[in-house]
């Protein structure tokens, strides 16, 4: 997990080290969030990519399973499209 400043709090990374998730997460006035935009930004198109599914840009479902659902559906036609090329 790769995060930058705005997470930077001890109870979060206790979390994340008791769920076995390695995490990288920039320190608050001693590291620059920058080095983590190579891969952050990975995240961010992607997240960037599915609010382009007209169905997703709003939630308009009331249950999260059918709006995971429709994730997984916009992420599947972008994996296709994208293999497609």
């Amino acid at each position: 997990l790769h995060a930058d400043k705005g997470y930077d709090y001890d109870h979060l990374r206790r979390w994340l080290r008791k769920k076995g998730i390695r995490h990288r997460i920039a320190r608050k006035g001693i590291e620059f969030s920058t080095r983590l935009g190579r891969h952050r930004w990975v995240v961010e198109r992607t997240v960037s990519w599915l609010a382009g599914c007209r169905r997703l840009h709003r939630r308009y479902e009331r249950k999260a399973e059918h709006f995971l659902a429709f994730v997984g559906i916009g992420a599947t036609l972008i994996g296709y499209r994208r293999l497609t090329k």
